[in-house]
């Protein structure tokens, strides 16, 4: 029998999947595109140069593809070993952001740490830390992740944790999607569903809670039951998203035309550029957006089922949840189908810390994507943690 040639110089490159970095540099281009057309008339009025949050995202973006890159060359695997090295350091960020003259206060939250140059916003950071130390943990107790007191007490009191922080600045929408993604990943380890819907019922009377003792949300669910009720306060915002999407009907108003960001709609180019989007493109322009996500969606969690090792799944579905979880909690929220939360639209929406963590992150999915764009790897589900972690 002849023996196996060498793989040729072709064959030995790790290849990545195309179509997931297509629609990642898509959507990341078209959030610039949008950043710009939502901001240049409040930056030429505040601040006296039309650019100036163009600019500030270009830099983000910059910063962002070098996470990215990064990502793709060390590959997902020696996340393995930076598990709880990246919490505790999302943990000191999070104490850190709550002390007066270290957090900065803007809208009434403190959320960002004030660098050089830069904000850098903790949250951020929390959410991937939260999502590789996840996946590593429940790789690790794979066999144990059914008892209730290995497998969840210990993830769900340090998601306590976490959104305790979180809640301090306070950052509700942010607290949502890490109890959110602890329920994805449980699930998907094996956890018991009784655990898991005990956790949803406890969770249940805390939300409510949260929202009870704080005027501001009760003015935020007032808004969202009726906004056309209190159309001149709290329900403002939400009436003027949906004005500015019903105004752009199928084509659009056109880029740059839209009427909403002239003072009318804040947080224009954040929180509510799907808004903004909507009015000037049209519904082609939300459907081309939507099929951008769903490809990442569909193109991380294929690259996540074919990683062939459990640590390498967990990660691809929790890094493809946050992508999908929070795009549709921000249209859901600009279209007036949910409360307003302060989650960013991935890629998109104007925010430094949140483009270079998601393209980074977007990055780790690329990594994954190798496993199947490359030369068939053997299915090691259960490969052993400590190899992983080497």
């Amino acid at each position: 029998m002849k023996s196996s040639s060498p793989p040729s110089p072709s064959t030995a490159l790790v290849r990545f999947d195309p179509v997931l970095l297509c629609a990642v540099l898509g959507l990341v281009s078209f959030g610039l595109v949008m950043v710009y057309s939502a901001s240049a008339v409040l930056a030429q009025d505040k601040l006296g140069d039309s650019l100036y949050f163009l600019k500030r995202q270009l830099v983000a973006a910059g910063l962002g593809l070098g996470a990215m890159a990064m990502a793709m060359k060390v590959g997902w695997r020696r996340l393995a070993r930076w598990a709880y090295p990246l919490l505790l350091a999302a943990i000191v960020l999070l104490v850190l952001v709550n002390i007066p003259g270290i957090g900065s206060t803007a809208g009434g939250a403190r959320r960002w740490i004030r660098l050089p140059g830069f904000g850098l916003q903790p949250a951020e950071v929390a959410k991937f830390a939260w999502v590789v130390y996840l996946s590593y943990s429940l790789a690790k107790k794979r066999e144990k992740v059914a008892k209730f007191s290995v497998g969840f007490v210990p993830h769900l009191a340090l998601c306590g944790i976490l959104v305790l922080l979180c809640m301090m600045q306070p950052d509700f929408g942010s607290s949502v999607l890490l109890v959110f993604m602890l329920f994805v990943l449980l699930f998907a380890a094996g956890a018991k569903l009784s655990y898991l819907v005990g956790m949803v019922l406890l969770a249940l009377p805390l939300a409510y809670v949260a929202i009870a003792s704080s005027p501001y949300r009760m003015k935020r669910i007032l808004a969202f039951m009726d906004p056309w009720a209190h159309r001149h306060d709290v329900g403002y915002q939400v009436a003027e998203s949906l004005m500015s999407i019903g105004s752009g009907g199928v084509a659009g108003l056109g880029l740059g035309d839209g009427r909403q960001k002239l003072f009318f709609l804040p947080e224009a180019h954040t929180d509510f550029i799907f808004s903004i989007i909507a009015e000037e493109t049209g519904l082609i322009g939300v459907g081309i957006l939507v099929v951008l996500y769903g490809v990442v969606l569909w193109r991380g969690v294929r690259a996540s089922l074919a990683a062939g090792e459990t640590f390498g799944t967990y990660l691809g579905l929790g890094i493809s949840s946050i992508i999908a979880f929070q795009a549709a909690v921000n249209m859901c929220v600009a279209m007036g189908l949910l409360p307003t939360k302060g989650l960013t639209l991935p890629f998109v929406s104007y925010g430094g810390s949140s483009l270079v963590v998601l393209m980074g992150a977007a990055g780790v999915l690329l990594s994954l994507s190798a496993n199947t764009q490359g030369a068939a790897r053997p299915s090691r589900v259960g490969t052993d943690m400590r190899e992983v972690a080497a």
